[in-house]
């Protein structure tokens, strides 16, 4: 399958589905060659993270209501036309132009021909003023973001269509950061330590990382600086009981594992059977031994565990507007949905709450950057719960962060993944 075709399979899948892109990719890109494969996500991405202005600059051109496959098969196009300058236009339009035919009908295949054409002759579009156009957010989203951040918005939709780099954390129960480091100069993959996170990489280059041996043999596991950062506010310690509550793919619940040296107790539960076998081949990938799964729901509770953990790990189901640079299609789920977030993501926290032995930490976090799924979140529970005390957090040298009780990554200003957390202990 052509790198091409891959990304429009992607993308109608999103459409007809209602897949995500990274999943819908994962799928279609399994045997595909390195370089194709990375040309299909860049595509797939490059036209999720510009749709609405691929639109726009489209629009004076089309008449009417187009298939499905024309549409994004047109988007496309644009999308090499405008943003890939090794890409020759005559390139773009002919495999447009054979898209057509082999995903619609020869008509179809003209009306791209002469859409396209008529395009290259009007020569370079302008970017629009309006916010959302330009950088592609729907105009309830970018409205929402304006009302959080001001005059930052702009800095934040943008770093919402950059493209990150993968990040791994190095599994130091078994290797060390340098060899880490040379099994990935090994294979000619790019890169560099991170800037402030210890035992931490950031690489590109390295097409599937599932791949590579360093990986298969659980030298290191995927996980965003930020994530980490949930892990390191605890300052968890060998031989301690931790719950991680929401833990699937269980990036928090081995990077618990390895700050505890593997020793202790770290019960890692979701309400997906499938996302539990995740984290148990993760973990014996990883070589963890003291993580336990279970299945339960985070809002039902559990009666031996009352008091029973010195850390509850929470992160909560949220809007997941964080990862947009990784999952643009996030950016185009209604707003309304998410509106009920709080209210569930409260109970859930209000639920772990019990289980955190006098003394003890809850830490609460969330892959959103809305002010109504955190701090609101968290400073309504503690209004409840005068047994709970805000304790700030110290984060690694180097990475700008004060310390503090509640802390919002941005990908503007941090480089990482949007995050929240928010350090809260129990009173002993």
């Amino acid at each position: 399958m052509t790198a091409r075709d891959a990304a429009l399979r992607a993308l109608l899948a999103c459409r007809k589905d209602g897949a995500w892109s990274d999943g819908a990719l994962k799928r279609l890109l399994t045997d595909t060659e390195p370089r194709e494969a990375a040309l299909a996500s860049r595509l797939c991405y490059g036209v999720l993270q510009n749709r609405l202005l691929l639109d726009h600059w489209l629009k004076p051109f089309v008449r009417g209501k187009l298939q499905p496959a024309v549409e994004e098969i047109l988007r496309l196009a644009v999308y090499q036309l405008t943003f890939l300058d090794k890409i020759p236009p005559s390139a773009a339009v002919n495999e447009a132009v054979g898209q057509a035919k082999r995903f619609a009908n020869p008509a179809a295949a003209r009306l791209v021909n002469g859409v396209l054409r008529s395009f290259l002759r009007a020569g370079t579009p302008k970017l629009p003023e309006d916010l959302s156009l330009r950088y592609s957010h729907p105009e309830e989203l970018t409205s929402l973001l304006q009302a959080q951040y001001g005059d930052r918005t702009e800095r934040l939709l943008q770093s919402h269509n950059e493209a990150p780099a993968t990040v791994l954390q190095v599994n130091t129960l078994r290797t060390t950061t340098a060899r880490v480091a040379q099994a990935l100069t090994d294979v000619g993959a790019e890169w560099q330590a991170h800037p402030w996170l210890p035992d931490c990489l950031t690489v590109r280059g390295a097409g599937d990382l599932e791949r590579l041996d360093v990986f298969r043999d659980g030298l290191c596991y995927v996980q965003d600086a930020a994530a980490r950062l949930a892990v390191w506010a605890a300052e968890l310690q060998p031989g301690q009981r931790v719950l991680d509550c929401c833990a699937a793919p269980g990036g928090k619940s081995f990077a618990a594992a390895i700050a505890m040296q593997n020793r202790g107790e770290i019960i890692s539960c979701d309400i997906h059977p499938h996302k539990l076998r995740l984290i148990e081949r993760g973990a014996e990938r990883l070589g963890i031994g003291c993580i336990t799964t279970r299945l339960q729901n985070a809002a039902e509770p559990v009666a031996e565990w009352e008091s029973a953990f010195d850390t509850v790990l929470c992160d909560a189901p949220c809007s997941g507007l964080g990862v947009i640079r990784k999952k643009p299609d996030i950016r185009y789920k209604d707003l309304i949905q998410t509106e009920r977030l709080p209210a569930l993501q409260a109970a859930i926290l209000e639920n772990q709450s019990r289980y955190v032995r006098a003394g003890g930490l809850l830490i609460y976090s969330t892959c959103t950057i809305l002010r109504r799924e955190n701090e609101a979140v968290a400073e309504a529970f503690l209004r409840k719960h005068s047994e709970f005390v805000p304790e700030a957090a110290v984060y690694p040298e180097g990475s700008g962060l004060p310390a503090a009780a509640m802390t919002t990554l941005l990908p503007c200003d941090h480089g990482t993944d949007g995050f929240f957390v928010a350090k809260l202990r129990k009173k002993g």
